[in-house]
């Protein structure tokens, strides 16, 4: 929680240990859970030691992270069956996208709650706790406006916070099911938005990352407008924040007054992640994008010339129903031509009760994992190039920590690198610590990551009350948004 909110420590009602898997979204709700967990006087303790409850927090996006959410609700009930954990919880995505068939598939979970359901959990804790299993599932459906996401206990480093800027999706592509679990986009209003962020800048965030499962369609359902570009002025005059990194940002909505708010800001950092999936024309219609091809491009342009130096993160999916050899090349192409820094690739997951899984022409796995492979060995060596292009410069890093097991090398990122999701850069100085900013000459490249000397010891910012605390571990799987 943060220092604002933080009550006095009541008498402690019971430990839970807690994992978290999938993307920062449901991060942001892992953390409003464990927030309302300790205002109640649960203690948490590292996952793998035993406590009373253990709550999962699961993915349900694609097969590959269901299939980890379940490997990890069973590591979770072995440890009841020996004794170390009293109870298990399943909520998030999975539990709400299954919820017909969870308890029968692990009929020794104690409670399945949705994802709507995360304010309650305080009420399903202690209900196990005391012994009363008359009702195992609780579920709530998408609420008509954004939810309350303060008062979390953070189990990032405190440096670093994501913050959601609005819940659900309006997009309806036909290959996601993430609607079907998270409803409707509802904006979180602009005031309480910045609210929250100059709450986790007085609790000594550094960088403030923005996700939203549609960035650029913030406001819309509320205002009838975008106004993501009124929404970065507010938050670039948060004297405290450093970096404001901006991420899930469609190609569509992007107004000029965005452009300008990007193009003029003191604190968003010149990175930007556009989830494309397809360039195809034809595969766009298909999946239900909304855009074309030309208008892909426009966007890019526009942005590289707005913001000198950025860095562009995307995805692509290959292999979708009816995908040919030529639309597949005409990806290739792009990716080859357009020379995006930071790029991942996903093979089509055939996901039940899409469009996309009624669709004619589904192509095997073999073919898919081929085409990944070669989308991959076309953008490799290009983030390799962009890597060797940083060997000389100098460049700000932010210190997430020290490198496992080595006391004088830290890990820390330049603006080029999410977390999670990117590279990191190697840094050998006693003299640093984590939420440092420091200048360093970039020296070599290791594969996607720098190495790098500090140029001078940073100019650390004095907190406004300054308190000791020691992090929790976690459990933490990122999955890229679509």
């Amino acid at each position: 929680m943060t220092s604002e909110s933080s009550p006095e420590s009541p008498e402690v009602r019971g430990t839970i240990s807690f994992v978290s898997l999938g993307c920062s979204k449901n991060l942001v709700d892992s953390e409003r859970m464990l927030g309302l967990l300790a205002q109640d006087g649960y203690a948490l303790v590292p996952e793998g030691q035993s406590s009373d409850l253990v709550i999962v927090n699961t993915c349900g996006f694609i097969d590959a992270a269901r299939k980890e959410s379940c490997g990890v609700i069973e590591e979770m009930l072995e440890r009841k069956r020996d004794g170390r954990v009293k109870g298990v919880i399943v909520a998030g995505c999975l539990a709400e996208r299954q919820k017909d068939q969870l308890l029968d598939e692990f009929p020794d979970v104690d409670q399945v709650v949705g994802v709507f359901g995360r304010e309650q959990i305080v009420q399903v804790s202690n209900r196990i706790l005391g012994g009363l299993h008359e009702q195992r599932t609780l579920f709530r459906p998408a609420p008509v406006d954004a939810q309350d996401d303060r008062a979390r206990l953070r189990i990032t480093p405190r440096h670093l916070a994501y913050l959601k800027v609005s819940e659900g999706c309006d997009r309806l592509c036909t290959f996601c099911a993430i609607p079907y679990m998270r409803g409707k986009h509802v904006t979180k209003p602009i005031e309480r938005v910045v609210e929250e962020a100059r709450e986790l800048a007085r609790d000594g965030v550094r960088e403030l990352i923005l996700v939203a499962q549609d960035m650029t369609y913030y406001g819309v359902d509320l205002y009838g407008r975008p106004r993501l570009a009124e929404l970065l002025r507010e938050l670039d005059q948060i004297e405290e924040l450093d970096w404001i990194r901006i991420l899930y940002n469609y190609p569509n909505y992007f107004t000029e007054e965005l452009y300008e708010v990007l193009g003029s800001s003191k604190r968003i950092v010149p990175y930007l992640d556009m989830p494309l999936q397809h360039i195809n024309d034809r595969m766009l219609k298909v999946m239900n994008r909304r855009h074309t091809r030309a208008e892909t491009e426009a966007i890019i342009n526009r942005l590289r010339a707005t913001m000198p130096g950025l860095v562009l993160r995307t995805t692509f999916i290959v292999g979708f129903p009816g995908e040919t050899d030529a639309e597949f090349e005409e990806m290739a192409d792009f990716v080859a031509a357009t020379r995006f820094e930071r790029l991942g690739v996903f093979t089509y997951s055939l996901e039940p009760d899409t469009p996309a899984a009624k669709l004619p022409n589904q192509l095997p796995d073999d073919l898919k994992e081929a085409r990944r492979e070669r989308i991959m060995t076309i953008q490799q060596p290009i983030a390799e190039e962009f890597n060797r292009s940083l060997v000389g410069r100098t460049l700000d890093v932010l210190i997430d920590g020290r490198a496992p097991g080595q006391d004088d090398v830290w890990i820390g990122r330049t603006f080029a690198d999410a977390p999670d999701v990117d590279g990191v850069t190697l840094i050998r100085d006693p003299g640093l610590q984590a939420g440092d900013i420091v200048p360093c000459e970039i020296l070599e490249t290791q594969g996607y990551d720098l190495v790098a000397r500090s140029l001078a010891l940073p100019a650390r910012r004095k907190r406004a009350r300054p308190r000791a605390r020691k992090r929790p571990t976690s459990s933490l799987t990122i999955l890229d948004g679509m």
